[in-house]
């Protein structure tokens, strides 16, 4: 039997918005927000039930699917694409980046298997959005940004929200944040040609590092690693995806 693929979209900008201003309609009260998030709730839940025979997860944690339901994701895309932050699909947030689509983030949060009191590196910022999910699952997050205005505007961002779990800073994700580590989930954001090995020994045993790696215009893989006890790592391949090349400082 074929497996089916989940619906995963390529972050393309251009000609993203003509498509959109066909399907979206103005949002522009608190209520409209809250109803437009609740339907994107239903749609990463449907989609989490379509793609179980990728990913093995026909349903995603009730926490993460929690988590998502509260965070608002019109409050981290530029205010010209508010209208369309719940349609599950990635959306441009400038500086050649995008923030990913919610399915997406629903499963590598549910795939990192963290919870109340755990430490989760995230390499990639972006917007924030990925940051203030694991957030509002209770989790302590450190996020690095290679974008210098990136990181400045996602860190006021999830100040402004009360994301007062979240520590951002500036820098090359691809060395991790030896100073914090170990980490009990390590979530990287744009695909890697490679797993940085840095990120591998700063994953405490029994966590899972969620990366995609691949070439940018190539197929890219979502793994998820898992270290044993004994420092032995698991890799298992879950969905095919498409994400914006991981950068490196020069």
């Amino acid at each position: 039997m074929r497996r089916r693929a989940a619906r995963v979209h390529a972050p393309r900008a251009a000609g993203v918005l003509a498509a959109l201003l066909l399907v979206a309609a103005p949002l522009s009260s608190p209520g409209q927000f809250e109803d437009a998030r609740a339907a994107m709730v239903d749609e990463v839940e449907r989609t989490a039930a379509e793609a179980a025979a990728w990913t093995g997860r026909e349903r995603l944690a009730p926490a993460v699917i929690a988590a998502l339901a509260r965070v608002p994701r019109h409050a981290f895309v530029p205010p010209p694409l508010e209208r369309f932050a719940y349609l599950d699909r990635p959306l441009p947030i400038g500086e050649g980046q995008t923030i990913s689509q919610p399915y997406i983030v629903a499963l590598m949060s549910d795939l990192l298997d963290v919870g109340p009191g755990d430490r989760v590196l995230e390499v990639g910022t972006g917007s924030g959005y990925q940051a203030a999910v694991l957030a509002e699952m209770g989790v302590a997050v450190w996020s690095i940004e290679i974008i210098d205005a990136l990181a400045r505007d996602a860190a006021e961002r999830l100040r402004r929200l009360g994301y007062a779990g979240v520590t951002v800073r500036a820098g090359d994700g691809y060395h991790g944040w030896p100073e914090h580590a170990p980490f009990d989930g390590i979530v990287v954001t744009a695909a890697a040609p490679h797993v940085p090995q840095p990120l591998v020994e700063q994953l405490a045993e029994g966590g899972t590092l969620v990366i995609p790696v691949g070439p940018q215009h190539g197929d890219q893989r979502l793994l998820a690693i898992e270290k044993g006890a004994g420092g032995e790592l698991t890799t298992r391949e879950v969905l095919p995806v498409r994400f914006v090349p991981l950068t490196r400082a020069r």
